[in-house]
């Protein structure tokens, strides 16, 4: 699942976003269930799949996806290209018609990657500033070059953030932005019309993100989003380089140390290609083969890092202080937690010793390698009933979901079947958890949240069709699946934004009826500990059955899953 953490990349649109990730790293702390030990090994030979849903298979699937040798799947790179061979081999195998390019199983999104060059120079007098500490670039892909003079514009959240044009012209404009102004920070260059860039001070948080390459899609049927005068971050300890004075007593059109700039933005491919896997399941009805229950994963994940960190100390720390993982960054440890985690890691060291390994890669076994591998559970199960659905089934893996929803968002702006015969999408995203040791996420008014051994949870089941949601309470009551459902993050404004955060989104734009299927958050959300050996593999089957069941009876409906909620528009910023 994408983190709901801010990326300026994205938009400045997203600042309301980030307050509500705050809140929830800020929740108070929840009543700590301990993680139970796990009996599965780290390493697991693959074994032969059948043509049932069952936890075996899954659990050789997982293992194979969510290896080390896949390098954490990040979009662009070697170990997502190694990923989706992968699933093309499998559907290969299984005899699945291709739906990519070409005649191929693969559709290529055009990512490229925007990096700072390594030249690049920002001065305030003859004080060279550094990159990723002191400042970043935030928007913009052209830089003015030289001296520029300094002014502050104000401070964005308490009324005074504007400068006449006259008084920005040319100018690198400084602003300060303070917590109840960031949802007023849409588009910086309203306040500086003119200027020749925009510096933001108060986001220091951000300089390190921002200072790393991004990706994106170089798609010319959307626009990119960007700012027409370049916007930087300066961290809050470069002002007395730039003014004279404390911050706190500058006032809009004080003029400051000039800045010198010579920074430079690459653009380029990125290394490796960046694949939508897709596939079909032809119908057996002639009349309805034309029309298309689609089922979704993502097959990428955030990679890894240089730096490798103690796995079991990690592991232990986040299941006692920061029960989201990275939803809880945030969050640091009280010393009553500090001990409870020092006692308990010192109490595995004593019961394992000589078991203690670094760790550098994010393997991604339940985001979204439990969804990935269950679409493909789920493909193989269809690939071999005696008797296939009326209508078709589309297998999609979308790629770059964790940089923003790339992957569907393009294949939906440019989809390989027409669009509108896709009659629902069910999306399988973090299934592979829900244990009652687990946080899965916070209620709307802030309740902490657990799994069970039945738990599910849905999101976005009724907003477009009330037939589809039933159809899934039906399925898993007539199934006698035994799932209990939680509908506690599908709330209308829960500040999780869930519906917003995962692939079924881009279809949902369309007006096409989704459903997400998740068994929610845990302790090792987006960290190196997110590995196969923490999987609960026999829920994660019976969840597999239900969505199998789900489309297998949408499929066989005599008319189209009825749409009678109000359809999004699909250039439109999405609301849960």
């Amino acid at each position: 699942m994408r983190t709901s953490h801010f990326s300026f990349i994205v938009a400045f649109a997203m600042m309301p976003m980030l307050l509500h990730g705050q809140k929830t790293a800020s929740a108070p702390a929840p009543l700590i269930v301990p993680a139970p030990a796990t009996t599965l090994p780290l390493k697991l030979a693959p074994r032969p799949t059948t043509s049932a849903i069952t936890a075996a298979d899954l659990m050789t699937r997982l293992y194979i996806f969510a290896d080390d040798s896949m390098m954490g799947r990040e979009a662009g790179t070697i170990g997502n290209l190694k990923a989706t061979d992968y699933i093309a081999a499998e559907l290969k195998r299984l005899g699945l018609t291709p739906a990519g390019d070409n005649g191929s199983f693969f559709q290529t999104i055009p990512f490229k990657t925007r990096a700072l060059s390594p030249s690049s120079v920002v001065k305030i007098g003859d004080s060279r500033l550094n990159n990723g500490v002191d400042w970043a670039v935030a928007f913009g892909s052209t830089m003015p070059t030289g001296t520029l003079p300094v002014v502050f514009g104000g401070t964005i959240g308490d009324g005074s953030a504007r400068l006449e044009p006259a008084a920005a012209a040319g100018k690198m404009v400084i602003y300060r932005v303070l917590p109840s102004g960031m949802g007023q920070v849409q588009d910086p260059s309203t306040y500086a019309a003119g200027s020749a860039a925009i510096v933001l001070l108060g986001l220091d948080q951000y300089i390190g993100f921002l200072a790393q390459p991004s990706t994106f899609v170089d798609d010319p049927a959307r626009k990119q989003p960007n700012s027409p005068t370049p916007v930087l971050l300066f961290a809050q300890s470069v002002v007395p380089q730039l003014f004279d004075g404390p911050a706190s007593a500058l006032k809009p059109g004080v003029e400051g140390h000039q800045a010198t700039m010579d920074v430079t933005i690459t653009v380029a491919p990125v290394d490796f290609p960046a694949r939508n896997v897709l596939a079909i399941l032809p119908g057996s009805d002639a009349r309805l083969m034309n029309e298309y229950i689609a089922i979704g994963a993502h097959n990428d994940h955030i990679g890894f890092n240089h730096q490798p960190l103690d796995h079991d100390s990690i592991r232990i720390f986040n299941h006692i202080v920061r029960p989201g993982g990275a939803e809880d960054a945030a969050r640091e440890a009280t010393a009553q937690q500090q001990l409870e985690a020092n006692t308990a890691l010192a109490a595995w060291r004593s019961s394992h010793p000589g078991a203690a390994r670094a760790d550098s890669i994010s393997n991604g076994a339940d985001d979204d390698g439990s969804g990935s591998v269950t679409v493909l559970e789920i493909a193989e199960h269809f690939a071999t009933l005696p008797k296939r659905p009326k209508r078709s089934v589309l297998f999609v893996w979308h790629v770059g979901e964790e940089k923003g929803l790339l992957g569907s968002q393009y294949f939906t702006d440019h989809p390989t079947v027409p669009r509108d015969s896709i009659v629902a999408q069910l999306n399988i995203d973090m299934v592979g958890r829900g244990d009652a040791s687990d946080v899965t996420g916070l209620s709307k008014e802030g309740q902490v949240l657990h799994g069970g051994p039945n738990y599910l949870q849905l999101v976005g089941s009724r907003r477009l069709s009330s037939e589809l949601g039933d159809l899934v309470e039906q399925v898993n009551t007539d199934g006698k699946l035994g799932l209990t459902i939680d509908y506690s993050l599908d709330a209308n404004n829960h500040p999780m934004n869930i519906y917003c955060r995962s692939d079924h989104y881009s279809y949902a734009r369309y007006g096409i009826p989704v459903v997400f299927f998740t068994t929610g958050g845990h302790s090792d959300y987006h960290q190196v500990t997110d590995e196969p050996q923490y999987i609960d593999y026999p829920h994660m089957a019976r969840v597999a059955q239900l969505v199998a069941s789900v489309a297998l009876h949408a499929a066989n409906l005599d008319h189209r899953v009825a749409v009678d909620k109000p359809k999004p528009d699909p250039a439109g910023a999405c609301k849960q």
